[in-house]
């Protein structure tokens, strides 16, 4: 798979992605990372690749030539997504990584200053998406944030590919509880049925937790996603046990 990140910084993905798992999937091949930088096409002899904004205003608004022509320049794979990064973009989740991974080609444009001329949202990017309700400097973090998402889906990059199904959001649920030695850790036990090596028993309880922990966390996840008669059940019992052991937890106090 192969990313084209457009931007003004190409410096700053150089520590990031040689480090980890995407580090080591990037020296294996299993993806590649292109940085352009597009005041490598401004035409004038400063290089600018931001004006004034027409009807005036604060901040400088990026120039859309350099960045088409930046595009222009790259080869093409399909299928193939342009991503504008910006706030006013889908937020980026799980199921989106999924089905960005699908692609060929990914070319992430990372804006600075006020943002992007409007020709650039409109007639280059082919998609928007933000990390979330808040504004930063540039686009370079949510670029490697894609770039980290998506790249620790690909074959190859992650060992067992059991892990990544249990994860959050893979199921609509929050990953369930991770435990390891020691059994005890000061005065604090790790769950029995973790230690009882029946691996039903072991199931039942992780789907528990996850259905517990999103109830608790993220509510808005399971108006989401319908539950089973089974998993009905499950999550009763699971808050059952936690508000006896908080009770139980006060009582000590």
């Amino acid at each position: 798979m192969r990313f084209d990140v457009i931007t003004l910084f190409p410096e700053f993905f150089a520590t990031p992605l040689r480090i980890g798992l995407v580090g080591k999937a990037l020296e294996q091949g299993i993806a590649e990372v292109h940085c352009t930088n597009p005041r490598d096409f401004a035409t004038d002899k400063h290089r600018r690749v931001d004006d004034e904004p027409y009807g005036g205003g604060v901040g400088m608004v990026l120039k859309p030539e350099p960045f088409f022509a930046a595009v222009a320049s790259l080869p093409r794979l399909d299928p193939r997504e342009i991503i504008l990064l910006t706030p006013q973009g889908q937020p980026l989740h799980q199921a989106l990584l999924q089905e960005l991974a699908q692609k060929a080609q990914l070319i992430l444009l990372c804006g600075q200053y006020e943002g992007f001329d409007e020709r650039i949202r409109q007639y280059l990017a082919t998609r928007e998406v933000s990390l979330g309700d808040f504004v930063l400097t540039g686009g370079e973090i949510p670029a490697l944030a894609l770039i980290n998402g998506v790249v620790r889906l690909l074959p190859g990059t992650v060992g067992k590919i059991d892990s990544l199904r249990s994860e959050s959001f893979e199921t609509g649920l929050l990953e369930y509880p991770h435990y390891t030695r020691p059994p005890e850790f000061q005065g604090h036990k790790v769950p029995p049925v973790l230690l009882s090596g029946d691996h039903r028993a072991i199931a039942r309880w992780r789907l528990q937790q996850q259905l517990v922990r999103t109830w608790r966390r993220r509510p808005d996840l399971l108006a989401k996603r319908p539950l089973t008669p089974e998993e009905q059940q499950l999550l009763a019992e699971g808050l059952a046990e936690q508000h006896t052991d908080v009770e139980e937890q006060d009582q000590c106090l």
